[in-house]
């Protein structure tokens, strides 16, 4: 694989308009059904499931324990019954955090696929992140969206008063976070961190466009098992339609 080129003085991502979102959507959607996005898809939804399933578990062990003393047939409903409405509302509010972090994992797949199809030359160029580094900046994620969440809270809970507050405010935080963590996937593979800083004070704006667009993905049912595949061909899609590339 040939060393990285970087490109300081072109730190851009293509502009969000509305063209080049329904580009970035429909040309992302149409690379689904490829191989190598198909076992990333498979591996990631695998690896969510495992780890809800673990967490349900640790759930309903910890709950069990703490009802003990009330006998085995109450202890054990009142365990089940919290476990699943702790569980539906933990599922929500984390599936987000859960799969960007897994698909940060094998993200590095899904943009080598689509610079592969898309834009060979800048494929060529490329360097692999690696699991190391991938499973660093999925970690990375994961604590960045748990933080600025925690941190958000009383935010979110001091405006549902207002109804549609703290799911506007919720949007826009994880919008927000879903840029950064979707366009550091691509930019990982072509800029190193100096660089990096540069381009993502540059491309602030586009990026929280992008991020909005795969937050609302998240919230449609079926279209949000896909939302971080699409998430990460999109902005492969406009990180090189900010840099002169072609599909």
């Amino acid at each position: 694989m040939a060393p990285v080129t970087c490109q300081p003085l072109t730190p851009s991502i293509a502009r969000a308009t509305p063209r080049s979102m329904l580009r970035a959507f429909t040309l992302s959607l149409g690379q689904l059904g490829d191989a190598a996005i198909l076992r990333v898809l498979a591996k990631s939804l695998a690896l969510t499931v495992a780890i809800f399933v673990l967490l349900g578990l640790a759930l309903f062990g910890g709950l069990h324990a703490a009802f003990a003393d009330l006998g085995a047939a109450l202890g054990d409903g009142l365990a089940g019954a919290l476990t699943v409405v702790v569980f539906v509302v933990a599922a929500w509010l984390l599936f987000r955090v859960v799969a960007i972090a897994v698909i940060g994992l094998f993200g590095d797949a899904i943009v080598a696929a689509v610079e592969a199809r898309h834009y060979p030359a800048a494929h060529a160029e490329a360097r692999d992140v690696g699991f190391v580094r991938s499973g660093r900046m999925a970690l990375a994620s994961a604590v960045r969206a748990l933080g600025i969440n925690l941190v958000m809270t009383p935010v979110y809970l001091a405006l549902l008063f207002t109804a549609i507050g703290p799911a506007i405010a919720f949007f826009l935080v994880n919008g927000w976070l879903l840029g950064r963590d979707l366009g550091d996937m691509v930019a990982s593979r072509h800029m190193d961190d100096a660089t990096m800083r540069g381009w993502r004070k540059a491309t602030r704006g586009q990026r929280f466009v992008l991020g909005l667009a795969v937050a609302g993905l998240f919230v449609v049912p079926l279209a949000n098992l896909f939302a971080p595949i699409l998430g990460a061909a999109m902005a492969t899609h406009l990180f090189h339609g900010g840099r002169g590339g072609h599909a």
